[in-house]
């Protein structure tokens, strides 16, 4: 039997904030990499595109091919479209980096990280949050928490969007951090999860129940663990809001404000 190749001696780590949640065999087929539950490496993120990337080998190599998604990929803070990856290079798709590992030194990961090619449910976020690019090398940034604020200089597509005036959220009824939230940045998630910017609470509190996007013409409310009404009505994707609407999200009533 011959001895196994590059990619059957190969994997792949997959990190957030630098610790490791889960190891990825890379073995010799194709692996898909995105936010869509029926990828080979999901990742559970909003900057990450349904079908993100794609790793394969080719002969002794290992290629990584961007599939045309919205945040680019990164390999060690380049972006590209497709290039050879070598051990250790770290590959950046949204907030996470999937690195290298053909030696199999790398720690084992963190205890409940979960390992092989799991595929997690994924909130049925419709749409990805766009990351700009001077924002690579800040992820985190990317999701700022509602009321505050951000410094530095905006890149023309921020200037743009910063000609609508920042809405607010006023809590109604529900149980949530604050009775108050400004809408400053591009993305808005609602939920008791870690990215949640409009944080609820509860046992039953979903991880993610919503999001509003901000686009150049407006807010606009889009579906997550739960369907939002707007003014009593279900919405069926993203919906427009308008000033003086109300958001429904279970036990959680919102009055949106906007100047627009």
């Amino acid at each position: 039997m011959p001895p196994p190749g590059p990619a059957e001696m190969a994997r792949l780590l997959l990190k957030f904030e630098s610790q490791i949640l889960r190891e990825i065999p890379v073995g010799s087929r194709p692996l898909t990499i995105g936010r869509a539950p029926d990828n080979d490496v999901h990742i559970d993120n909003l900057a990450v595109s349904d079908h993100h990337a794609r790793l394969y080998a080719e002969g002794d190599r290992m290629v990584i091919e961007d599939l045309n998604s919205l945040n680019g990929t990164y390999v060690n803070d380049v972006r590209i479209e497709r290039t050879t990856i070598r051990d250790g290079d770290t590959v950046q798709i949204g907030k996470h980096q999937l690195q290298l590992d053909a030696a199999h030194e790398a720690p084992a990961p963190v205890p409940g990280g979960g390992g092989g090619l799991r595929k997690a449910p994924v909130p049925k976020i419709i749409e990805t949050a766009v990351l700009e690019t001077q924002q690579q090398r800040e992820l985190m940034r990317q999701t700022a928490p509602a009321g505050g604020g951000g410094s530095g200089k905006l890149s023309p597509a921020s200037a743009s969007r910063e000609r609508l005036r920042s809405a607010t959220l006023r809590v109604l009824r529900g149980r949530t951090d604050k009775r108050e939230y400004t809408l400053a940045g591009k993305l808005t998630v609602i939920g008791c999860s870690e990215m949640a910017s409009v944080r609820l609470l509860g046992w039953f509190a979903p991880q993610v129940a919503a999001q509003i996007n901000r686009r150049d013409d407006g807010y606009y409310l889009g579906l997550g663990d739960r369907i939002p009404k707007v003014n009593g009505q279900p919405i069926q994707g993203p919906t427009r809001l308008h000033d003086g609407d109300i958001i429904e999200l279970g036990r959680v009533r919102l009055h949106f404000s906007s100047r627009d």
